[in-house]
């Protein structure tokens, strides 16, 4: 299977790393319930792993979930609850809508807060690396001392402060060398949460998180890094520099992998603008096969205008696989074998969805017309690639 690196700008081999295709997906933010924004950057690397563990390549699959973070503080103050309690009521949301949606837990799921000692330790050998400062209780990562910094965002540094303005980035923040400087470790404020650290209590900035759960649970090297594509720039460069620094080996991820950001009425699906469609009323509605199929219906790095049209198609859909599966008739000139390869070799090629999906309906409706060569062969592959995509296949 070959998957896209956002840095290479190229194709790349999925080859085990000591006998496991090693992926890390950043998680969610717990303070607000799962859109299908959400739902779709987490199916999308379920069906991934599926489909890896199906050819027979064993997955090491971490996700972390920042239960600590300056937007949990704020609508933890609005809802009157603590910090915590917010944290864990919104990740046990999202993970009973996870699994709604059949989408497979990671074999670690970690909070931010339970990666404090690493998130230590790796800030401590930044600074003895040279590229990383404390000042006033405060560690930054200094992008001067990186000649590397930013190549995962193709951009120069006028634009890449731009973009970190707009995500999160204070270039006033005065104990800071340089605007694009990014935090590792915060002092504490009062009436904050604070754990000790060598510089004093404090919490983590948000980058560090991820890369001390990358080198703790997978290792210095990985196959897969994924995300929202709003994460290529700062999220996923900034963990760049902070791993191969720490590590000194390079390269970190083979392929730096980025989901094309769902669209709702003409902006953004985001919790900042509320223009939400929700997981949980849409399965009220539609069935979990239903909605993955809706999704997948596109292009991995494609954006899209969400629209329950889609789902409503994934429903139909789904029921003319069952239909083949369960009344499929022989007879006709249509290779069954032709299109399972043709399913197959699409999800090879970047994990083109679509056209797998394509192959598989033109397989369906050839098997229930008596167009196919053989409706058994039809059927099999409906039931293995429909598990692929991560289908109840099982109850068909």
């Amino acid at each position: 299977m070959l998957l896209y690196d956002t840095l290479c700008q190229t194709p790349v081999a999925m080859e085990p790393i000591d006998g496991f295709v090693r992926m890390y997906v950043c998680g969610v933010t717990p303070y607000d319930t799962t859109h299908m924004g959400h739902a779709r950057t987490y199916v999308v690397y379920d069906t991934i792993r599926r489909y890896l563990e199906w050819q027979g390549l064993p997955v090491l699959y971490v996700q972390n979930v920042t239960d600590i973070d300056d937007d949990i503080l704020r609508k933890s103050a609005q809802l009157g609850l603590t910090w915590d309690e917010l944290g864990r009521q919104e990740t046990e949301r999202f993970l009973r809508d996870m699994d709604a949606l059949n989408v497979r837990m990671p074999n670690h799921y970690v909070k931010a807060t339970d990666a404090i000692a690493k998130i230590i330790e790796v800030n401590s050998g930044l600074i003895e690396r040279g590229v990383a400062y404390e000042n006033q209780g405060n560690v930054y990562f200094n992008v001067h001392a990186d000649p590397d910094f930013g190549s995962l965002a193709h951009s120069d540094y006028a634009s890449m402060l731009a973009i970190a303005n707009e995500r999160g980035n204070f270039p006033d923040d005065p104990h800071k060398r340089d605007p694009l400087d990014f935090v590792l470790w915060q002092a504490t404020k009062p009436g904050e949460p604070w754990w000790d650290s060598p510089w004093g209590r404090g919490r983590p900035g948000w980058h560090i998180e991820c890369t001390a759960m990358v080198l703790e649970y997978l290792g210095p090297q990985i196959n897969i890094h994924g995300g929202g594509s709003d994460l290529q720039f700062p999220h996923h460069a900034c963990e760049l520099a902070q791993a191969e620094n720490f590590t000194g080996q390079s390269p970190h991820v083979a392929a730096w992998s980025h989901i094309g950001m769902v669209y709702y009425e003409g902006e953004k699906m985001s919790k900042s603008l509320g223009n939400l469609v929700l997981a949980s009323k849409t399965l009220q509605h539609y069935s979990a096969d239903a909605i993955r199929l809706g999704l997948l219906k596109y292009y991995y790095r494609d954006q899209f205008e969400y629209s329950n049209d889609d789902v409503a198609w994934g429903e139909r859909t789904v029921e003319r696989f069952k239909q083949a599966v369960n009344s499929g008739v022989s007879g006709g000139a249509l290779h069954a074998e032709e299109l399972r390869n043709e399913a197959i070799a699409a999800l090879d090629a970047d994990f083109q969805t679509p056209a797998c999906l394509q192959a598989l309906i033109t397989l369906a409706e050839a098997s229930i017309n008596g167009e196919i060569d053989d409706a058994e062969l039809a059927a099999t592959t409906l039931r293995e690639l429909g598990a692929v995509l991560g289908l109840r296949t099982e109850l068909w």
